[in-house]
């Protein structure tokens, strides 16, 4: 309708109403201003807004924008990318890009109609029953935006189902999550307490049993943590009592470990680019998220449930929908509105072209070239890992000078080294991060060209 400007909403180019039209309108529904429409919203919520400063462009001109902020990029496919930290660089089978890219499911919107939905309440189906038995839980649904917001809406489901304002927060979760928490929690009126981590990179499980009170909620967690390393999830559910324990997990790292479901969790979520998405500009990203049976009426998203019509035949629908926000919007379990449908279809194609064998079959690659190179860079570079804890794919190495010196360097030399941890708190420390596409040369060359770079400074 407009744009906020001066503290007040005033009509925005963009929108091809005149003067005249936007004043009969405020009258036929009895306002007297368009500030009128939005009263709803909390003052604090308005006075927090803050305009874009966008001019309008013609369509030439937004080309030519934003092909020059395009070619600021770096192209990944003319380097060898040990980047991680969230969204990794794994191999795409060709059929998950075609199927992805077919019209029936690239335009495919929410299945409301069922008997028109078939096909897409199928592979929503399929989905879900790969996502519990990935993550040893009873009930999935399909889908969240991401892993962040994924964590941060089992922390509002665990707090409709325990009634309880405190939750905490392992420091080890993924610092972008942990904001995204922060925001969710503000919003709710909720309160967070940080779980500090050990020398091993581990949450530290006595402080969660010495703050763990009446009014604890949960626990937020996740495994491999933002460092990489895997985290204990024992006796945690007991510490916690009544509490839930929320756990963020790895979906290709679960073909190898044992499910947080194994260990008594209560919801269970995570980050599902690694399941045949690219990495593209950090997203569109993919959401996974189950629960055990008894909680899943306060479960947020959308469910897809097999039945059967009056013929007896096998048959898809939406179920439970009395939790959905296109129902009931000021009783819905949340307020997404969306979900990411064509990333969870590619994992769905993924999945099921792996198969329980091929997943993990690729975990255990992952995790055997990690430690080819972790062992490499600390037998002869001497850099020793920062935290000792066990890791999957994905581990940090303190290094003689910044990371900010070397990865340029690195760049030149065909490689993205990995992620700098010195804005996260950590100076000197290398976030690196293996998949299966990287070949024994190119982690041998990684090495190699560490020595180089060290050596030149």
């Amino acid at each position: 309708m407009g744009t906020r400007e001066g503290g007040s909403l005033r009509r925005s180019e963009f929108i091809p109403h005149t003067p005249q039209d936007v004043e009969e309108m405020l009258r036929a529904v009895g306002l007297q201003s368009v500030d009128d429409l939005f009263q709803d919203i909390p003052r604090e919520i308005l006075d927090r807004y803050e305009p874009l400063g966008l001019d309008p462009l013609s369509e030439l001109e937004a080309k030519r924008l934003l092909t020059q902020i395009a070619e600021e990029n770096l192209d990944p496919r003319r380097f060898v990318s040990f980047l991680g930290a969230g969204v990794y660089d794994h191999d795409i089978p060709s059929v998950v890009s075609y199927f992805m890219t077919r019209s029936e499911f690239f335009t495919s919107y929410t299945p409301y109609q069922a008997e028109a939905s078939q096909g897409t309440l199928t592979w929503m189906f399929e989905y879900q029953t790969m996502v519990c038995e990935l993550t040893g839980m009873d009930v999935a649904n399909a889908s969240m935006y991401d892993g962040g917001s994924a964590l941060a809406e089992a922390m509002l489901m665990a707090h409709n189902l325990t009634g309880r304002r405190k939750f905490l927060v392992a420091e080890s979760v993924h610092p972008h999550y942990r904001r995204v928490i922060r925001t969710y929690a503000w919003a709710a009126d909720l309160e967070l307490a940080s779980v500090p981590y050990d020398d091993q990179g581990q949450l530290d499980k006595g402080f969660v049993a010495e703050n763990v009170d009446e009014e604890t909620g949960g626990l937020l967690m996740q495994t491999p943590n933002f460092f990489g390393v895997l985290e204990d999830l024992r006796n945690l559910k007991d510490a916690l009592g009544k509490g839930l324990l929320c756990v963020s997990a790895h979906p290709i790292a679960l073909g190898i470990v044992k499910p947080p479901g194994a260990f008594g969790a209560d919801i269970v979520v995570g980050e599902g680019q690694v399941l045949g998405n690219p990495s593209a500009f950090g997203g569109p990203l993919l959401g996974l998220f189950a629960c055990r049976k008894e909680h899943m009426r306060r479960m947020p998203g959308r469910i897809s449930g097999r039945t059967t019509d009056a013929q007896g035949r096998v048959g898809y629908i939406m179920t439970l929908q009395a939790r959905e926000q296109h129902i009931r919007r000021a009783k819905a379990t949340s307020n997404i509105c969306t979900n990411q449908a064509l990333c969870a279809f590619a994992a769905t194609l993924f999945l099921g072209l792996l198969g329980k064998r091929g997943l993990r079959e690729l975990a255990a690659l992952i995790a055997q070239k990690a430690h080819y190179l972790a062992r490499r860079i600390e037998e002869e570079l001497g850099w020793p890992r920062r935290w000792k804890g066990p890791f999957f794919n994905e581990f940090a190495v303190e290094t003689p000078v910044p990371p900010r010196e070397i990865l340029p360097r690195l760049r030149e030399r065909g490689f993205l080294g990995g992620v700098d941890l010195e804005p996260f708190g950590h100076p000197n420390a290398l976030l690196i991060a293996v998949t299966e596409r990287r070949t024994r040369a190119e982690l041998d060359g990684f090495v190699e060209a560490l020595k180089e770079v060290t050596r030149s400074r």
